[in-house]
C-alpha cells in the first residue's frame, strides 16, 4: 500500500485495490499462513457510533494476524462523555496501539484525527462521508462473483446519507463499469458525490424505479433507508419502505444477478430471498475478515 491511512475511498487507485483483494485471496486460501504475522501488535478500536459487522470483523482480523485489540468501548463508558475531544482521545490511544480503526458520526472526522496520529489510521465510517474497507469488501465480493470489468452495477435505496454508496461509487470508476443509481427523489446522490464522479469520467445515470434497469444489471447493491441519519423524522416516514426486494422483484432479473448489502437490512430485502442464488449479502459479511486481515497486514507491513 502506498498510503499511511485509509480514509477514503477516492485516494484508492485500480493498483491499490487488486493488492488488497489479491492479498485477501490469498488469506481465504490458507488464512492459517498469516497466523503469527502480527504477533504482539496492537490494534486500537475507537468507535463513537454503533457496530457489529466492522468492529468485530476488525477484532477477528486482527487475532487472525496473531495480534490483539485494545478497545476504547462505548462512548458512554468512555472519557467522551466527560467532554474529552477526539483529537486528545485519539491521540492518547495511538500511544497504546500499532494501528487504529475510527468509527464517528460526524463526516471528515477520520481525516482529521489522522492528523494527530503517528500510526495507520482507518477510517471505519465518518457519518454520511466514506467507509472505505466496506468498499473493499464489497469489491472483493463483486469480484468472486462477477469479476470487476464490463459489468453493468444497480445502487439502490439511501444514496444522499449512504456512506457504503458514496464509497463503492468512487472506487468503481477505476474499473469498467456502468452504474445506475436508483432512489427516491428526496434521497438522490449528493451533488459532492456526482460531482466527483463526473470528474473521474463516470456517467451518473439515476432513476426513480429499479424497473426501468433491473434486467441490464449484473449486481444490484441494496441499501438501507437510514433512519439514524434524517434529521426531521417525517422526512424518514415519508420514504420508509418504498423500496423493497422480493422473489416477485427478481423474476424480471438475469439468473446471474448478483444481489449485495452491506447490512444491517430492516425491510428492504425479503427474508425469501436469502434461499435465492441471487443472494450474496451474508458471503458479503464473511469477506469482511479476510479483507480487512489483507489491509491490516498490508498498512501493518508498510510500518514495520
Amino acid at each position: 500500500m502506498r498510503h499511511d491511512h485509509l480514509l477514503t475511498a477516492k485516494q484508492l487507485s485500480r493498483e491499490d485495490i487488486e493488492t488488497v483483494l489479491d492479498r485477501a485471496a490469498e488469506v481465504d486460501a490458507n488464512p492459517a499462513s498469516f497466523g503469527e504475522r502480527h504477533a504482539g501488535r496492537l490494534l486500537g478500536l475507537c468507535f463513537y457510533e454503533p457496530s457489529t459487522r466492522t468492529k468485530m470483523s476488525f477484532e477477528a482480523s486482527m487475532k487472525r494476524l496473531g495480534g490483539d485489540v485494545v478497545d476504547m468501548g462505548s462512548v458512554e463508558s468512555s472519557s467522551v462523555k466527560k467532554g474529552e475531544s477526539l483529537a486528545d482521545t485519539i491521540r492518547v490511544v495511538s500511544g497504546y496501539a500499532d494501528a487504529l480503526v475510527l468509527r464517528h458520526p460526524l463526516m471528515g472526522a477520520a481525516k482529521m484525527a489522522s492528523e494527530f496520529v503517528d500510526v495507520p489510521l482507518v477510517n471505519a465510517g465518518d457519518g454520511a462521508g466514506h467507509h472505505p474497507t466496506q468498499t473493499l469488501l464489497d469489491l472483493y465480493t463483486i469480484r468472486e462473483n462477477a469479476g470487476l470489468d464490463d459489468l453493468t452495477i444497480g445502487i439502490m435505496g439511501d444514496l444522499k446519507y449512504g456512506r457504503t454508496v458514496h464509497s463503492l461509487a468512487n472506487a468503481l470508476t477505476n474499473f469498467d463499469v456502468r452504474q445506475h443509481f436508483v432512489s427516491p427523489e428526496s434521497l438522490k446522490l449528493p451533488r459532492s458525490v456526482r460531482y466527483d464522479l463526473h470528474e473521474a469520467g463516470a456517467t451518473v445515470r439515476e432513476h426513480t424505479e429499479l424497473d426501468d434497469v433491473l434486467p441490464e444489471l449484473d449486481v444490484l447493491y441494496v441499501t438501507r433507508i437510514q433512519r439514524e441519519r434524517f434529521p426531521d423524522e417525517n422526512e424518514y416516514q415519508r420514504v420508509a419502505g418504498e423500496y423493497q426486494i422480493d422473489e416477485a422483484t427478481l423474476a424480471a432479473a438475469r439468473d446471474d444477478l448478483t444481489v449485495l448489502h452491506p447490512l444491517p437490512r430492516v425491510d428492504e430485502i425479503a427474508p425469501e430471498v436469502d434461499e435465492t442464488d441471487h443472494a450474496k449479502y451474508f458471503e458479503q459479511a464473511h469477506n469482511g475478515v479476510p479483507v480487512r486481515m489483507a489491509l491490516l497486514d498490508l498498512l501493518l507491513e508498510g510500518d514495520a
